[in-house]
């Protein structure tokens, strides 16, 4: 089988498994295996095939690995094989009808010898169903209203769309687009939605395109290697399911409304909402209205350009009627120094070394080495003799790298308010970024005092991931939180727009709240590994999303600048190739 393929029979075991409800674990090695390898290139998967070296890539392991390599160079795998045997035939057909699981599936295939919809129907017309152990007659009813809602087209009932974090979409559209703009008559390809957005998860991908040939356009896009389906269409606007298991949403028309198109696509529909009394005032067809770009359909409105992530109905177009919108967000370019990374020392996948070399190949200006306090010994917190080793490390690493070393912690908050280190230790800091990783489940007042202790400590200290949320894992903590920015904004403190994308903490509503304040913020990238120092780009997506302007931002100084402006004791420190050179 060649790459694709595999990603298919990786994703089709994985809804098996999913069917029998008793491996979730298991089902999500294959999805996540099928996403891993979907990301490679043909060329990247055949060097690691070849190799024997496909369990380098996180979430591969060795059996997963064993079944990948019997699908490319034998076209079968015993393992899926096995799978695919312990359930009934038709066991997906039958699990397109609501609320039949696997258990009530393989009960009906060996009482009755169920194989596929037809036969159900049949046996619950006859009413055998009702015989079936665990069936009944009132289950029985249910199910044949559900068959003949089906065969009827009747929508089935809704269900919460499974969403994505948003580095799994962005790689997804990003081979989704390079397959598009490739098609022939394409002039224009772009995406929409949620996506485009920058929002924390998605649960579609939305992509516009502008063709001269609108029908050979959708006939060669569903034709895709990327999909799992040829899908189906209405009109302009096709629907499919890509390998990965992300719908797919496009939209083709014509060059001339290919602009109206995106800006409706890219939502949301709130901002759309508050567009709708100026488009009337001003006879604009939000949906159709001719034009080169988007900017030039804002200024149809009376309106200056107004960035996809801010387009969230948070008052951004009463803001732009009054020019009170900010016109200078913060860029990944504005970006010059990485903050928050570990190490090997506590919970990192890498030295001081690599980290270095990594950022000084991204042309850096400086990085922060924060790693864990003796707190969090889950995380191999440094103790003092410890640090010690670190900072001497740091200098001599120093030696070898242009970027610029600073010496850092990420203090835990403890469960009283303080924070961890002597304040002998915190003075000597260049940087403290002060995080909760413990006792999340206080309630909201003694949460709020915790808080509230820790950003009065005299030095000055970075609110780290503030309210401790894990996306779609574990929910923000409980704090009465414009009461504790209230404090940052009168204490020696700033806040981190977090850009671990399974944190993205302080989301994006907060930080505009916190603007009001005037309380400055750090974009960090939360990095444990050398490849997450790229996470910096979904720190300054949530902060764009907050309406951060660049001079809100610290580390959008350079080192000079950002050093006496995050000191613990207000002052810089002599750098680690100073310190060095002065023993």
């Amino acid at each position: 089988m060649d790459r694709l393929a595999i990603v298919r029979a990786l994703g089709e075991t994985a809804d098996l498994l999913a069917l029998t409800g008793g491996e979730p674990f298991r089902a999500r090695a294959y999805r996540r295996g099928a996403r891993v390898l979907e990301a490679l290139s043909d060329t990247d998967f055949g060097h690691l095939l070849a190799q024997n070296r496909l369990t380098t890539l996180a979430g591969i392991g060795r059996g997963l690995a064993l079944v990948i390599g019997d699908l490319a160079r034998n076209n079968r795998s015993p393992a899926l094989e096995q799978v695919r045997g312990s359930l009934p035939g038709a066991a997906r057909e039958l699990s397109r009808i609501p609320n039949l699981g696997f258990k009530k599936i393989r009960a009906l295939n060996q009482a009755l010898g169920v194989e596929t919809i037809a036969d159900l129907r049949a046996a619950c017309e006859a009413g055998r169903v009702r015989t079936v152990k665990g069936m009944g007659e009132r289950t029985e009813r249910r199910i044949l209203e559900s068959i003949r809602d089906l065969e009827s087209g009747a929508p089935p009932p809704e269900r919460p769309a499974a969403r994505v974090l948003l580095p799994h979409a962005l790689d997804v559209a990003e081979r989704v687009l390079a397959h598009l703009r490739a098609v022939p008559g394409v002039t224009a390809a772009e995406v929409a939605g949620d996506l485009r957005r920058w929002t924390e998860t998605v649960d579609r991908l939305v992509v516009v395109l502008a063709s001269r040939k609108p029908e050979a356009t959708l006939d060669a896009a569903l034709a895709s290697p990327l999909l799992v389906s040829p899908g189906t269409r209405d009109g302009q606007i096709a629907r499919a399911t890509l390998v990965t298991g992300l719908p797919l949403e496009l939209h083709v028309v014509a060059p001339d409304r290919w602009a109206a198109t995106l800006l409706a696509g890219t939502g949301s529909p709130e901002h759309l909402r508050d567009l709708e009394p100026l488009a009337r005032e001003r006879h604009v067809d939000l949906a159709a209205s001719p034009g080169a770009d988007e900017a030039q359909l804002y200024r149809r409105l009376g309106l200056p350009y107004i960035p996809p992530e801010l387009r969230e109905g948070a008052g951004e177009v009463d803001a732009a009627r009054a020019g009170t919108l900010p016109h200078d967000l913060v860029t990944r370019d504005d970006i010059q120094g990485l903050v928050h990374c570990h190490t090997v020392y506590s919970d990192g996948r890498h030295t001081v070394e690599q980290m270095a070399h990594a950022a000084d190949a991204l042309g850096i200006g400086y990085l922060t080495i924060t790693d864990h306090s003796p707190t969090a010994f889950y995380a191999n917190g440094l103790d003092v003799d410890r640090l010690r080793a670190q900072w001497d490390e740091i200098a001599r690493v120093q030696e070898t790298v242009s970027v610029r070393l600073l010496r850092g912690t990420e203090s835990d908050i403890l469960a009283d308010g303080g924070l961890d280190y002597p304040d002998s230790i915190l003075e000597q800091f260049d940087v403290i970024i002060a995080s909760i990783h413990a006792r999340y489940r206080m309630d909201a007042d003694r949460m709020t005092e915790r808080i509230v202790r820790a950003m009065r400590h005299p030095c000055f200290k970075i609110w780290g991931h503030a309210l401790g949320r894990l996306i779609d894992s574990r929910p923000p903590i409980e704090a009465r939180v414009e009461e504790i920015l209230d404090v940052i904004a009168e204490s020696r403190a700033a806040i981190e727009i977090n850009g671990d994308p399974h944190r993205l903490d302080l989301p994006p509503r907060w930080v505009r709240v916190a603007r009001e304040r005037s309380i400055p913020f750090v974009i960090s990238t939360d990095a444990h590994a050398t490849g997450e120092l790229h996470n910096v780009r979904y720190g300054v997506a949530m902060a764009r999303r907050g309406w951060v302007r660049r001079r809100e931002v610290l580390n959008t100084l350079d080192a000079d600048a950002f050093l006496p402006a995050v000191s613990p004791l207000g002052r810089p420190r002599v750098s680690a190739r100073r310190q060095r050179a002065g023993r």
